[in-house]
């Protein structure tokens, strides 16, 4: 398991691209996510996230769970389908109790990443640039923002980056995850 440590901000296009151009190179990733729960929310309830992501050619199995200070951890493995990723993470030690057999796709994202390793005073943080949709109950809405995302080095060297951005950028903190927005587009009535 890792333990994930992130800040999302929302973000228009021409802040993409200008900080594509700023911090130049990095890798475009093709992500189209489905996230998965039961009918009853088993796993929202219990502030879980389980996903299936096609990243380019691979596709990766995810479940993101909550930690007692707050942060979250991340259960993450290779895999064809959500069964197969599913068994494997159990086996690792992911925390469910029992696999719910009745999980069902709730909503999804389709988006461009540019991911881009950038220093921090200590180590690196990851910069996504992402720019798609979400989608959820048979609509969508547009996805744009900025993930920086720390990969090495301490938390307060990659919150001085994301802050030093935000105020540049005039970037604004984008409190839900992917799959919250994308979950709540999925539960309003038309």
């Amino acid at each position: 398991m890792g333990r994930e440590f992130e800040l999302k901000y929302a973000a228009t296009p021409a802040v993409l691209e200008a900080l594509a151009t700023r911090y130049s190179g990095g890798r475009t990733i093709a992500m189209s996510t489905t996230y998965f729960d039961t009918p009853q929310g088993a796993l929202s309830q219990r502030k879980m996230t389980l996903r299936l992501r096609r990243e380019n050619d691979e596709t990766v199995c995810t479940l993101k769970t909550p930690l007692p200070d707050g942060s979250r951890g991340e259960w993450e493995c290779a895999a064809a389908t959500l069964a197969e990723g599913l068994r494997t993470l159990v086996a690792r030690g992911a925390p469910i109790d029992a696999i719910p057999d009745n999980l069902q796709a709730v909503c999804g994202a389709r988006f461009t990443r540019l991911a881009i390793d950038v220093p921090t005073a200590d180590g690196t943080a990851e910069l996504a640039l992402d720019l798609g949709i979400l989608t959820g109950g048979g609509r969508e809405i547009p996805l744009c923002e900025v993930e920086i995302e720390l990969k090495s080095g301490s938390e307060a060297a990659t919150l001085a980056l994301a802050q030093t951005l935000a105020q540049e950028y005039g970037l604004t903190p984008e409190p839900k995850s992917k799959f919250q927005r994308a979950a709540m587009l999925a539960k309003t009535d038309t």
